[in-house]
């Protein structure tokens, strides 16, 4: 049977060149019908079928096209000789307006241009001035990815705005709303004219980048609020480095900058949206994120400027920790420690010529002494970030073994200059944890070893989980596996115990220097680090059905520790949310334990000490959200542990358990307590919490907070028998009460009286009985304040 005819083997055949441009330069078949052909037509309706991408407008009829016809005039807007015409005059044109000083009617062009959802940051009722694209020597990276459907990049300059300013106009105030004491009303001198404006511009200013004063003012707050990343900074050098010419090689690199305003603007709030979740957004913030995420990206295809996009990529990373967004966090994590392993950070000196066969791909040794210890302090901040990324139970990015690099030194050393030698321990010096020499230890230097012995917990979790053919028991004694003993001597005793004099107390020499208005907040976490890491090692092991459990009362007396700290510093009228984001980390795991000790007091029917467990929780809950209103992460982590208490909220037979009173003290700035209270009388502050049903309950001004019930004592019998457990088993190690299930109404109780020494911990030996049982011994040595007493 002959085979049949193709349709398109009846298609007459076309002559040379008689099919569309579009057609012949992709080689596809053409009908050359007019005035667009078949496959144009199919081509762009499948394109038209799919929404355009954000800046991106689909066309509107077919791209096709045909050779001119001898003979036949082509229209003005297909002729390309015709086209380049009219671009030139128009080039022409606006370059004669920009001589002339026609600024303002340019202006209103492209700020018309804008959507509203990409309008420039605004101060005061003034733009913040930001051009599309970057003069600094071509410092800037594409912006087409933030182009707006105009295609226009974002932000664009509002020059009309700003020349409607006049000359004698008044300095802009820039008012932080922020409740920290450090914040005062900085002033800085708006730009008077659209000429001042071309004039830092032709200087060679990123116009990406706020105006100088504006700047400044951020650099500043950076530094004096952030308590993260500003410790890899050499701070003189880096303020007086901003008054040099933007073109000049000392200027910081724009990256730098971009991140320090995105970390900077959480301080100094202006343009911060509500998302329909409740959450809050900065505009400004986020601008200035995606801008050093450019830089990122243009490193690592060119390797340009490496070491300074790495410590802008280790500044945005506190940004999204402080954010809670824990996607990008764990990313950006394992991206600049594998970045900084070629660089050869991780070496003695940070620097080192073996094995270097590929020459240009590790940095120049460094400059000077003070180029050494920026990058030391870099390194170890990106240790430091991966460490307690890794908190959840991730692997570390870097193995402790493949770390030579010497710690750095204090901090008023590095800013001083005052560099004459490298400090003498790295993480391979003997006991490490517990010699801390005077002349090389600061607040610093001692939270990175206590997040480093933090990492070690996590680590022996980690491969602990890998190898074990079974997850961890109730029922398993941790302290028959090999390394468990020496690892919670190291991390629950040894390493509060051997803090420096000067260290011991928890708020730092500032405190009593400065008349409380000043915390170390390196040192407070410090104080706080090794109960977290206390709780981690110990809670896949805490039974609340064994009192006498060296893991429960492990745990119990982390947690209660923790929260001493907490009713410590709520105590003073610092700002809390200046603390270090990993607080809420902490205040998260003590929760964990009062969790679990919840439940089993409702499992036992133990009403009075439920309810007292339950005002604890929200406390913690209240710090989070108290957190949280500057800085994400503590929101996040306070809706990550509603979950987790879900199912005491439905055994409790307490009606709304959310919703007990927060107990908080006098004297606390943030206390119940009002100043105007009659006869004792508390009156309730403004707290808003969540209620059992989801919904926020608000304790107004006004209403009577109950006080929390009595416990019930045991009888002498039992308090008998527990001194006789403290005889067998010693001391464990902490002079504050570890009987976390005994009597509360007993001064030994630490659900009762707790530990407010502000000394940390103090001296003694490890369990030595085979059930490590713990001593109730209180450590009368150690001064204690009541609970509801004031803060002596």
């Amino acid at each position: 049977m002959p085979k049949a005819a193709s349709s398109s083997s009846s298609r007459p055949a076309l002559r040379r060149n008689q099919a569309c441009l579009s057609c012949r330069k992709r080689k596809l078949k053409c009908d050359a019908a007019r005035p667009h052909c078949g496959t144009c037509v199919k081509q762009w309706q499948a394109t038209i079928s799919v929404p355009p991408p954000p800046g991106y407008v689909h066309p509107t009829e077919p791209q096709c096209s045909y050779d001119p016809v001898e003979g036949l005039p082509l229209a003005p807007e297909i002729d390309p000789a015709e086209r380049i015409r009219q671009l030139e005059e128009e080039v022409v044109r606006l370059k004669r307006r920009l001589s002339e000083g026609g600024l303002r009617e340019t202006s209103n062009f492209a700020a018309s241009s804008l959507s509203p959802s990409h309008s420039p940051r605004v101060l005061h009722g003034r733009p913040r001035s930001s051009l599309s694209r970057a003069s600094n020597g071509g410092m800037t990276p594409d912006m087409s990815a933030l182009a707006g459907p105009s295609g226009i990049a974002l932000p664009h300059a509002s020059l009309n705005m700003i020349s409607s300013i006049p000359s004698g106009s008044p300095d802009m105030s820039i008012r932080s709303d922020s409740g920290s004491p450090e914040l005062r009303t900085v002033r800085c001198r708006g730009l008077s004219s659209a000429e001042s404006l071309t004039d830092l511009i032709h200087a060679g200013w990123n116009p990406d980048l706020p105006e100088p004063p504006l700047l400044t003012h951020y650099v500043e707050t950076f530094f004096k609020c952030d308590p993260c990343g500003s410790r890899i900074l050499h701070r003189p050098s880096f303020l007086t480095s901003l008054h040099l010419h933007p073109r000049d090689p000392g200027f910081p690199h724009s990256a730098i900058l971009h991140a320090i305003c995105a970390s900077a603007s959480r301080w100094s709030p202006q343009s911060l949206k509500t998302m329909p979740d409740g959450s809050r957004r900065d505009t400004f913030a986020e601008y200035h994120a995606g801008k050093t995420r450019q830089y990122i990206d243009r490193t690592m295809a060119s390797g340009e400027d490496i070491f300074a996009v790495m410590q802008a990529c280790l500044l945005l990373s506190w940004y999204f920790y402080q954010e809670g967004r824990w996607v990008e966090v764990w990313i950006f994590a394992g991206f600049q420690t594998r970045v900084a392993i070629p660089l050869r950070l991780n070496h003695p000196g940070t620097f080192t010529m073996l094995g270097s066969s590929s020459p240009g791909a590790y940095l120049a040794p460094p400059k000077d002494r003070r180029d050494l210890e920026s990058r030391r302090r870099t390194w170890w901040m990106t240790i430091l970030f991966d460490r307690i990324a890794s908190v959840g139970g991730w692997v570390h990015a870097v193995d402790e073994r493949d770390i030579g690099t010497e710690f750095p030194l204090r901090r008023v050393d590095f800013e001083s200059d005052q560099i004459e030698h490298d400090n003498p321990q790295d993480l391979v010096t003997k006991d490490v944890f517990i010699t801390h020499p005077p002349e090389f230890t600061d607040s610093f230097l001692l939270l990175l070893k206590a997040v480093m012995l933090f990492g070690r917990v996590t680590d022996y979790n980690v491969r602990g989980s890998l190898r074990a053919a079974s997850p961890p028991s109730k029922n398993q004694d941790p302290f028959q596996l090999d390394g468990f003993e020496e690892l919670d001597r190291l991390v629950c005793v040894d390493f509060l115990n051997h803090l420096p004099p000067s260290h011991r107390s928890v708020f730092g020499p500032a405190f009593e220097e400065t008349g409380g208005s000043a915390v170390d907040t390196d040192l407070y976490m410090v104080h706080i680090i090794p109960h977290a890491a206390t709780i981690t090692l110990h809670n896949p092991y805490l039974d609340f059905g064994k009192p006498t459990w060296i893991s429960t009362l492990r745990c119990v007396h982390a947690a209660q520790e923790i929260i001493s700290f907490y009713y410590l510093i709520s105590s003073t009228p610092l700002d809390m949310t200046r603390l270090h984001p990993f607080v809420t980390i902490c205040w998260y795991l003590a929760a964990v334990v009062q969790v679990q000790m919840c439940k089993y007091y409702i499992q036992m029917g133990d009403t009075p000490r439920e309810t007292q467990v339950w005002g604890e929780i929200n406390m913690l809950r209240f710090a989070m959200r108290e957190y949280g209103n500057r800085s994400p992460i503590g929101t996040r982590q306070e809706r990550l542990l509603q979950g987790l208490m879900s199912e005491i909220v439905r055994m409790t037979s307490q009606r709304q358990p959310l919703e007990l009173p927060v107990p908080l003290y006098p004297f606390s700035h943030a206390s119940l307590f009002g100043k105007d209270g009659s006869n004792g009388s508390t009156s309730a502050a403004s707290i808003s919490v969540t209620g059992s049903d989801g919904d926020d309950v608000e304790y107004r001004e006004g209403t009577r907070g109950a006080p929390l019930p009595p416990n019930g004592g045991l009888s002498s019998d039992s308090m008998g028998r527990l001194h006789d457990m403290s005889m067998e088993a010693g001391t464990m190690g902490s002079p504050s009460s570890l009987n976390g299930l005994l009597n509360a109404d007993s001064p030994n109780s630490i659900l009762s009286g707790r530990s407010h020494s502000s000394m940390g911990s103090g001296g003694g030996v490890p369990p030595s009985s085979s059930d490590h049982r713990a001593s109730w011994s209180n450590g009368e040595e150690v001064p204690r304040i009541a609970r509801n007493g004031p803060f002596l």
